[in-house]
C-alpha cells in the first residue's frame, strides 16, 4: 500500500472521483476516493490517505460492518479509497457535492439567540465547572472523573445544533484569572461547532467536543509560576511548557473507556503540517484529522484571549494570523473553512455601522463574511433604543448599511455579559410565565 505525500489543495480537492474499475457487466467494481464522512456499511475500504499503520485498525483492507469502524477513518482520515459495485456507492457520490459546499453555507438554526441563550448560559457553566472540578482533582492528586465530561459535551452539542451563536456569545465573555479552564471550553465549543461546519456526522461531534474540552489536561500539570509567566520562557522552562502535551497523552490514555483520538489529540495538538511541530514533529500526513482542527482553534483562542499578562488580540488579526500560517503551521483547508464559519467579525462582536448606530454580532454568513446580521443596540447619537435586528447581507435594495469598524467590549455602556444576563433573564422569565 503506497505512503500518501504531502498534497496540494487541488489535488486533495478531487473526492468522489472513480480511480480505476475492473471487471465487466452489471457486477463490475468501481473504485472512488471518498471523504470519510461519506463512508458507510458494506464500503470496502482498499486505501487510506495515509500509511495503514498510522490508523488503529487490524487489517490492510477491509470491508465496514459498524458505524464505529467507519467513525476511526473519520479521527484519522480526510479521505479513503473504497471498492464496491456502484449500487454501493451511488447515495454517496450524490452526497460528495453537496459535502463540498457544506462550508458555503451558514450554520443551521433551529432556535433564535433568544430563545438558546438560557439553555448555552447552563451548557457554559456546566463545563466550566467541570474542568475547575478537573483541575483540582490533579492538584491533590485524586483521581479523575472523565466520566462526568460526556453529559456536558452532550448539553454543548445540543446548544450548538439549536444555535451555535448563543454558545460562541458566551465563550466571549472572558476572565484573565480562569484562562485555562475557559480555554477548554471555549476549545470544546468551536470544536463542535466546526466539526458540524464541515459537515461530521452527529457521532462525532461529541467526540471533536471531548478532544477539545480535555487537550489541555496536560497544563494542569504545569508549575504556574511557568505557565502564566509574563515574560519570554527560557529553554528550560519551554521545555516544560512542551511536555503538557505528553503529562495530557498519559492521564487520558490510562482511562480505556475514552476513544484512542482523545489522547492522540491531547499528544498532538501542537505537531505542525512542515513538520516542525512537537513532541514527536510529525509529518503532514502523521497528523490526525481531529488534531488539525482542534490545533487551529486551540491557536485562535489563544491568540484573541486576555492573559493575566497581556491583552488578546483583535479577532480579526488571530483570523490573519491563522491564514498566513496555513500550510506551514495549520491544515489549508481547515483554516480557510473556519475564517468561513467565525467570519470577520464573529458573533458576539460589538460594531459601529456605517449609520453611526451601534450593534452586537448575532450570526454571520459564510457567503458575506462582512455583513454579518446584527442586533443594533444605540442610535447614531448613542442613545439606547429597541433591539432591532438586520441582516446586513439581505437588506432592500437600495439600502446599504456596512460596518464601519469593530468596537472594544465596554464602549458606550455596552457589554456583551450584560446583554446576555439581561436576555437569560428576559427569556427565563417569559419561559416560566408561560407554563
Amino acid at each position: 500500500m503506497g505512503f500518501r505525500s504531502k498534497t496540494s489543495r487541488k489535488t486533495r480537492a478531487k473526492t468522489a472521483t472513480p480511480t480505476a474499475q475492473s471487471g465487466k457487466g452489471s457486477s463490475s467494481l468501481q473504485r472512488v476516493r471518498l471523504p470519510v464522512d461519506l463512508l458507510r456499511a458494506g464500503m470496502r475500504v482498499v486505501k487510506l490517505d495515509r500509511p495503514w499503520t498510522e490508523v488503529p485498525v487490524l487489517f490492510q483492507g477491509f470491508t465496514i460492518d459498524t458505524d464505529e469502524q467507519a467513525g476511526l477513518l473519520r479521527h484519522y482520515c480526510e479521505w479513503v479509497v473504497v471498492e464496491n459495485e456502484i449500487d454501493v456507492l451511488e447515495d454517496a457520490l450524490d452526497q460528495a457535492a453537496n459535502l463540498k459546499t457544506r462550508t458555503l453555507q451558514p450554520l443551521p438554526e433551529t432556535r433564535s439567540l433568544n430563545q438558546e441563550l438560557p439553555r448555552a448560559s447552563v451548557a457554559w457553566r456546566s463545563a466550566h465547572r467541570l474542568v475547575s472540578n478537573l483541575t483540582r482533582s490533579i492538584e491533590m492528586g485524586h483521581d479523575l472523573k472523565l466520566d462526568e465530561a460526556r453529559p456536558v459535551i452532550t448539553q454543548c452539542v445540543d446548544s450548538i445544533k439549536a444555535n451555535a451563536s448563543a454558545m460562541f456569545w458566551m465563550s466571549r465573555v472572558k476572565s484573565r484569572d480562569a484562562y485555562t479552564a475557559e480555554h477548554c471550553v471555549r476549545v470544546a465549543i468551536f470544536a463542535v461547532a466546526f466539526a458540524r461546519f464541515l459537515g461530521m456526522p452527529d457521532e462525532d461531534l461529541h467526540i471533536v467536543g471531548l478532544c477539545g474540552l480535555l487537550h489541555d489536561l496536560g497544563k494542569l500539570q504545569v508549575p504556574d509560576s511557568i505557565l502564566n509567566k509574563p515574560g519570554p520562557l527560557s529553554a528550560e522552562e519551554m521545555a516544560i511548557m512542551k511536555d503538557h502535551t505528553q503529562y495530557g497523552y498519559k492521564m487520558l490514555r490510562a482511562d480505556t473507556s475514552l476513544d484512542s483520538i482523545v489522547s492522540d489529540v491531547s499528544r498532538h495538538h501542537h505537531e505542525r503540517i512542515d513538520g516542525r511541530g512537537y513532541p514527536d514533529q510529525l509529518e503532514e500526513w502523521q497528523i490526525s484529522r481531529f488534531a488539525r482542527l482542534v490545533s487551529i482553534i486551540d491557536a485562535y483562542d489563544a491568540m484573541t484571549s486576555d492573559r493575566c499578562y497581556r491583552d488578546g488580540m483583535p479577532a480579526s488579526d488571530a483570523i490573519r494570523v491563522l491564514y498566513q500560517n496555513r500550510g506551514a503551521q495549520f491544515d489549508v483547508d481547515m483554516v480557510e473553512a473556519f475564517i468561513r464559519m467565525v467570519g470577520i467579525y464573529p458573533p458576539g462582536t460589538l460594531v459601529e455601522l456605517s449609520t453611526g448606530e451601534v450593534a452586537l454580532v448575532v450570526a454571520v454568513h459564510p457567503g458575506k463574511k462582512l455583513k454579518p446580521r446584527v442586533e443594533v443596540l444605540l442610535d447614531a447619537d448613542k442613545q439606547a433604543i429597541e433591539p432591532r435586528l438586520i441582516d446586513l447581507g439581505d437588506l432592500p435594495t437600495g439600502t446599504v448599511i456596512d460596518i464601519a469598524h469593530p468596537l472594544p467590549d465596554g464602549s458606550f455602556g455596552l457589554s456583551l455579559n450584560s446583554r446576555i444576563q439581561q436576555l437569560v433573564k428576559q427569556n427565563t422569565h417569559s419561559a416560566s410565565n408561560s407554563l
